[in-house]
């Protein structure tokens, strides 16, 4: 039997607070027969279907006005095979949980985002990536998945099935994913460095660091010549953990790039004409610092300051040009944004909608406080995504952006192909919901 809620559902609202929808009805399946049975049935009442994970998603790709499936009953560890170094986990598990689960077996995931809190389902459909010039996404890292599609069928689509270039990131718009096998590589530790250094030097030297260094990354704080360069270099398993200690990193990673940092938000989403001096203080004070540990515990970051994302992905080559260019349209326009912008990399691949398709990339995320004007923040996204739509920009599915079908289509070379999958998949559109009509059309 299903879990229906007995009342009308509550409000889904995403941690971003960009996306929010009353779903019609909300289910909670404990199996894939459950869910099969009830996608049937809401394709043959002509309802639509969506998951929801962990609703990191800043974009609306994730709102649900018809029937919502919580995917908490799809978690955990469905199969473990060594000899390939292969795992399949149910959809619905938590990026934060697979390292628990891979230690053990001495493995690990090939890379990472500086977020965990992702189900692996959500991440893998949204295209989340992590930076290093040399590895993709963590869509790249599948290798199967189970999915239900449009008309209730449950459908395996396996490692040499020409559709998994489409499923492996497919926006929810193929199916309701409920197993994904990954391929992991041997446990890992990594060596992290984070330095203070001149922003203008470090654009200089963005495509040399990203070609040298295994996972190479920096945030420019604007109104400063201040950046953070953050460098990871992959270490043996056995490498000792170094560095600061727990009451330093504490120190550094809670009470001053959470707790101090909200409380400087606040305070310049208040006042903006202070954000510059805080910008500067907030560059200045950083010190270096370097440390060894868990190739996971060196990727994550904890971040509990809310705020609003666009980032979008260019050509690598291109990314020194935007940057001076997107610091030229900060001054011009007279924004005061507090948050640093994000600088990373990684290289190309073939799956049909990564928006690192076919082309080494970079990837420019610029953010906007929670609590800063909404208008504001607003006209300052889409002044950014006029730079980046100049360099072919391409944006990240899981991050808020205005492109839609016609535009999308111009930039993904594959992008015809996608539509003919999700033809097969969902040919009644039983997943659609206005993110997707918009981004993949009708």
């Amino acid at each position: 039997m299903f879990r229906m809620t007995k009342t009308a559902p509550a409000q889904w609202t995403n941690w971003g607070g960009t996306a929010s929808c009353t779903p019609d009805s909300l289910l909670v399946p404990q199996s894939i027969d459950e869910l099969a049975a009830a996608v049937h049935a809401a394709a043959e009442r002509g309802a639509t279907v969506k998951p929801v994970g962990a609703g990191h998603s800043f974009s609306e790709i994730a709102v649900a006005p018809g029937v919502q499936v919580a995917m908490s009953g799809f978690r955990g560890v469905r199969d473990v095979d060594l000899p390939n170094k292969r795992i399949t986990l149910g959809a619905g598990t938590n990026l934060h949980q697979i390292p628990g689960i891979l230690e053990p077996l001495g493995l690990a995931m090939t890379n990472l985002g500086d977020v965990d809190r992702q189900t692996v389902s959500g991440a893998t459909s949204t295209g989340t990536h992590g930076t290093g010039g040399a590895f993709g996404g963590i869509s790249t890292q599948i290798r199967g998945v189970t999915l239900v599609d449009g008309t209730g069928q449950v459908r395996t689509v396996g490692e040499n099935d020409p559709d998994l270039k489409a499923a492996a990131l497919g926006l929810g718009a193929l199916g309701i994913i409920t197993d994904i096998t990954l391929q992991l590589v041997d446990a890992y530790a990594i060596q992290a460095v984070e330095a203070p250094a001149d922003a203008d030097e470090t654009i200089d030297g963005f495509l040399d660091n990203v070609a040298n260094i295994d996972h190479y990354e920096f945030y420019w704080f604007p109104h400063t010549a201040c950046a953070l360069t953050k460098t990871n270099t992959r270490l043996p398993a056995d490498t000792p953990s170094s560095g600061p200690g727990r009451a330093r990193r504490y120190l550094d990673d809670e009470l001053i790039s959470n707790r101090l940092y909200r409380v400087l938000c606040g305070i310049s989403a208040k006042q903006p004409r202070v954000v510059p001096t805080i910008n500067q203080l907030a560059g200045r004070v950083l010190s270096a610092r370097t440390y060894t540990d868990r190739s996971d515990k060196i990727f994550i970051s904890n971040r509990d300051v809310r705020f609003r994302e666009i980032e979008y992905a260019i050509p690598l080559e291109a990314v020194p040009e935007a940057l001076r260019e997107v610091r030229a349209t900060i001054d011009r326009r007279g924004y005061k944004v507090s948050f640093p912008i994000e600088v990373r990399a990684a290289a190309a691949d073939d799956l049909l909608l990564s928006t690192a398709h076919g082309r080494a990339t970079g990837y420019i995320a610029v953010h906007r406080y929670v609590g800063d004007d909404l208008p504001d923040s607003q006209a300052y996204f889409r002044d950014i995504e006029d730079v980046m739509i100049a360099h072919g920009g391409r944006p990240h599915w899981g991050k808020m952006h205005t492109r839609d079908a016609d535009y999308l289509r111009g930039v993904y070379p594959r992008f015809d192909d996608f539509l003919a999958v999700r033809d097969r998949f969902d040919p009644q559109r039983t997943f659609a919901n206005p993110y997707l009509r918009t981004a993949l059309g009708e």
